[in-house]
C-alpha cells in the first residue's frame, strides 16, 4: 500500500513538473528545465561527492561564460556554482569533524596557500573597490577549496589520478578540434586563431595557456607502463591533437613556455637540486637586469610583427618596438609599477587592476589596442599583477608559493620507488612551469579551465610527497603511507 502510494506521489509530481515546465517554455522562461539536473547535483553532493568532482573536471573545458550571454552577471556554467556548492560543502564538512588529512593541511604548500589567502583577504578590507575585492576573493577561495583541498581526498591511487588526467584531456581534445575546424574555416590564419576557440575560449592566450599545461600529462599517459597498449595508443593520439592545438594557437607565449618545461624536464633528468635551479633562475634573471639596456636596444631593432607565417610569428616575440601586442604589456606594466609606488605595501586590492590602471598609462606607452574602459584584460603577468593589486607581500607571497612547489616537486621525482609515480610526478610538475613561465606575459589563474589543473596538480604533487597514492608498479606498496613523508 505505502509502496502503491509512493509511486502515485512520483507520477504526480512527475507530471505536474512537465506540464509546469512547458507552460514556461511556451512563456519563454527556459530555466526550470535545469531543476532536475539541480536536484541530481545536490544527490552527487551528498552522496557520491567523489563522482561530483570528476563531473566538475569533465565539465570544464566545456563551460561558458555566462556574460557572453547576456544574463548580466559574469560567471562560468556550469563549474562556478558546482565550486561554490562544494566549498560549502566542504566546510559544513569541516564542523562536523569529518577528519581531514591533518598532514596534508600541515604541507608547507598549503600553508603557504592559506597565507595567500589570508592577505588577500587583508588586502580586499583594505581595497580601493572593496567589493570587486571581495568577489575575486571568493572566486579564488571557491577554486582553492574545491579543486585543491577536496580533490586531494581522491588522488588515493594511480588509477584516480589518471582518471582525473582523462577526463579534462578528453573534453580538451574536443574543444581542440572544434576549433581546428572554426580555424580551418578561416584559412588557418593568425587573425582567425584569435577567437576560433569561443564560446568555450575568448581567446587564443588562455587557449594556448591551458593546452601547455596539459602537452606533457598527455605524453605521460602514453607510457604508463601497467596500461593497456589500446589505452595507450589512445593517449598518443590525444598528445598528437593537442600538440597540433598548441601550433596551431599562434599563441607564442605557450610555445615559448612549453620550451621551458622541456629545459625542467632536462634539469630532472640531471638531478638537479630545487636549490640549485632556484640559484640558476636568480642568477640568469640578475644578468638580465645588469644587462637591460644593452637587451631592450638589441630587441628594439626587431621590426617583425606577429604574422600568419610560423617562423616569423616566432620571430616576433622578441619585437618591442611595433608589435602592439608587445608594447601593451609594456604599457600595463608600467602601469602597474606606478600603482605599487603609490600603494607598496596592500595595493589597491584583488581583482581591481582593471578598474584603476587608466590615469597610471603614459600617454607615449598607450598603443592601438590600450583603453581607460576597464573593460579589456588585466596587468597581463601573475607576478605584477599581485605587486599592483597586494602590494610588495602579495608578489612575495607568488613566489614562496612556487619555491615551495618546486621543492616539492623535485623532492617526489627523486625519491620516488615508482616509475609511474616519477613519470607523473615530472609531467605534472612540467605543466606547472609551463603555465607559471606563461605567466609571466599573462595571468589566468581565475580563469575555471586553468584553475583545475593548477590547484588539482598541486594537490597530486602534495599527496604524492605525503605517500597517500598507491602505484600499480611500485615494489614497496606495503609499506606505511606515510613512509615517503618528509
Amino acid at each position: 500500500m505505502e509502496k502503491t502510494l509512493g509511486k502515485k506521489w512520483v507520477y504526480g509530481l512527475t507530471a505536474a513538473f512537465l506540464l509546469l515546465n512547458s507552460f514556461l517554455i511556451v512563456k519563454q522562461f527556459f530555466w526550470l528545465s535545469l531543476l532536475p539536473v539541480v536536484i541530481a547535483v545536490i544527490g552527487m553532493a551528498f552522496y557520491s561527492l567523489d563522482k561530483l568532482l570528476y563531473l566538475t573536471v569533465f565539465l570544464t573545458p566545456l563551460s561558458i561564460s555566462v556574460e557572453e550571454l547576456d544574463l548580466g552577471v559574469s560567471m562560468n556554467l556550469p563549474t562556478e556554482p558546482l565550486f561554490f556548492g562544494i566549498m560549502l560543502l566542504f566546510f559544513l564538512k569541516l564542523m562536523m569533524d569529518d577528519g581531514f588529512d591533518t598532514a596534508f593541511l600541515r604541507h608547507p604548500l598549503t600553508l603557504m596557500i592559506g597565507l595567500q589567502l589570508a592577505w588577500m583577504l587583508m588586502t580586499s578590507v583594505s581595497s580601493s573597490m572593496p567589493l570587486v575585492s571581495l568577489k575575486h576573493l571568493l572566486v579564488r577561495m571557491w577554486s582553492v577549496t574545491a579543486l585543491y583541498f577536496v580533490m586531494s581526498r581522491l588522488f588515493t591511487s594511480e588509477q584516480k589520478l589518471s582518471r582525473f588526467l582523462w577526463l579534462y584531456l578528453i573534453p580538451l581534445a574536443v574543444v581542440i578540434l572544434f576549433t581546428t575546424y572554426v580555424h580551418w574555416t578561416r584559412g588557418f590564419s593568425k587573425t582567425g586563431s584569435v577567437n576560433a576557440m569561443y564560446p568555450f575560449i575568448k581567446e587564443h592566450t588562455s587557449y594556448g595557456a591551458i593546452i601547455g599545461l596539459y602537452i606533457p600529462a598527455s605524453f605521460a599517459l602514453a607510457f604508463l607502463r601497467k596500461s593497456r597498449m589500446d589505452k595507450r595508443a589512445f593517449a598518443l593520439f590525444i598528445f598528437l591533437i593537442i600538440a597540433t592545438g598548441l601550433v596551431l594557437s599562434y599563441t607564442r607565449a605557450a610555445w615559448v613556455s612549453v620550451a621551458a618545461s622541456l629545459g625542467v624536464m632536462v634539469l630532472l633528468l640531471l638531478r638537479i637540486r630545487a636549490w640549485a635551479f632556484w640559484l640558476l633562475t636568480v642568477a640568469v634573471a640578475g644578468g638580465i637586469l645588469l644587462n637591460l639596456n644593452p637587451i631592450i636596444d638589441r630587441l628594439s631593432t626587431n621590426n617583425q610583427d606577429s604574422s600568419d607565417d610560423l617562423g616569423e610569428h616566432v620571430e616576433s616575440i622578441s619585437n618591442i618596438s611595433t608589435d602592439a601586442s608587445n608594447l601593451e604589456r609594456i604599457n600595463r606594466w608600467n602601469s602597474a609599477l606606478k600603482m605599487f609606488e603609490e600603494r607598496p605595501v596592500v595595493g589597491f586590492g584583488p581583482g581591481t587592476y582593471q578598474f584603476q590602471y587608466a590615469p597610471y598609462q603614459n600617454p607615449r606607452q598607450k598603443t592601438i589596442i590600450s583603453t581607460n574602459n576597464g573593460d579589456v584584460g588585466n596587468a597581463h603577468s601573475e607576478y605584477i599583477g599581485p605587486l599592483a593589486e597586494q602590494g610588495l607581500p602579495g608578489m612575495l607571497l607568488v613566489f614562496l608559493f612556487l619555491f615551495i612547489l618546486s621543492r616539492t616537486a623535485v623532492r617526489v621525482v627523486y625519491r620516488s620507488r615508482s616509475p609511474s609515480e616519477r613519470l607523473l610526478a615530472t609531467a605534472l610538475f612540467m605543466g606547472l612551469v609551463s603555465y607559471f613561465t606563461h605567466g609571466l606575459l599573462n595571468n589566468f589563474l581565475d580563469m575555471d579551465k586553468a584553475a583545475v589543473p593548477i590547484w588539482g596538480f598541486s594537490a597530486a604533487l602534495v599527496m604524492m610527497d605525503l605517500g597517500r597514492i598507491r602505484w600499480s608498479d611500485d615494489d614497496h606498496s606495503d609499506q606505511s603511507p606515510s613512509a615517503s613523508s618528509t
